[in-house]
């Protein structure tokens, strides 16, 4: 699409502004020059321009957007860009009206959290040797993992003071130092002390450290090494799902929304502050549902 003289001396004039006051890369910035150009030559070839369109034609550009394949996401990005050059022409008085002023962003719904199914995750489980000790130290830890629902850099931060072996609780202090107790499961239990007697002091050797699962020099671990470490086992049991840092998160609240737990007792043991940021797994499990139903059913 071809861009007149005129028109591209106010889109630069517009980019050069942004890099001004907002200090964008380079990347950032011919992002925009180049959503106003497209927008520029449509209008152009409705015989119309940027500082003459009206809404109907930024609806009619959103709509040709939206046929064309684009995502929600990317058109939000988009109207983003419109909404931002038009409210610049607004405030330097070479507009009366902004055409973009009453169009509404599409609906993006919230991207659904990465998942194992459950014959995954005792795929999973089952692959460190529990006779070398660092495979003993993973298996607790991908253990408590699971029955907890602990955010990794909760897991790998964990002292010796948070746990309670006999009431088989863990006590984690999660984002805005809220404090919760969560229960380990009769599994996790096992497994930890199992490694709490054995992996661990081999581990350790002679040091000492008040972190349950030290790395092999008797330090905290990082976010990034356990998740090699998740990624080592996933390989190992042949899971070609795509996994995050997050994932046995996601499959520990997936599964108890699946078997009937209730939406707030999840709530607390992921410590969200909001239920909002739960109901997520809502859709996740009605997901589910509909795979099950259109795979099992007769009609489905």
């Amino acid at each position: 699409m071809i861009v007149t003289g005129g028109e591209q001396a106010i889109i630069d004039s517009y980019v050069d502004t942004l890099w001004l006051e907002r200090g964008l890369s380079d990347n950032s910035l011919q992002s925009y020059r180049r959503d106003l150009q497209q927008w520029s030559g449509w209008l152009v070839g409705r015989g119309s321009g940027v500082m003459q369109c009206t809404r109907a034609d930024v609806l009619a550009y959103l709509g040709e957007q939206h046929k064309a394949g684009k995502s929600p996401r990317s058109i939000a990005r988009l109207l983003s860009c419109l909404r931002g050059f038009y409210r610049y022409q607004l405030r330097e008085g070479r507009l009366l009206e902004d055409p973009v002023a009453d169009v509404d962003a599409p609906k993006l719904g919230r991207p659904l959290p990465k998942s194992l199914s459950e014959t995954d995750v005792e795929l999973l489980l089952a692959q460190p040797d529990d006779d070398i000790a660092v495979e003993q130290r993973d298996r607790a830890m991908l253990e408590l993992l699971y029955a907890t629902g602990l955010r990794v850099s909760e897991l790998v931060s964990l002292r010796f003071s948070q746990l309670g072996l006999a009431q088989g609780v863990v006590r984690v202090t999660g984002k805005g130092n809220k404090e919760r107790l969560v229960p380990m499961g009769e599994e996790a239990l096992h497994c930890l002390e199992q490694y709490l007697r054995g992996g661990r002091p081999q581990l350790l050797a002679d040091g000492e450290s008040d972190v349950v699962f030290p790395s092999r020099r008797g330090q905290m671990m990082t976010r990034q090494t356990f998740w090699y470490r998740i990624k080592h086992y996933a390989l190992r049991a042949g899971i070609r799902a795509p996994l995050s840092p997050h994932t046995l998160r996601h499959a520990f609240a997936t599964h108890l929304v699946n078997h009937g737990a209730d939406l707030r007792v999840v709530q607390l043991l992921l410590g969200h502050s909001d239920l909002s940021t739960t109901q997520i797994y809502t859709h996740v499990a009605r997901e589910r549902m509909q795979a099950l139903h259109r795979e099992h059913h007769p009609r489905g």
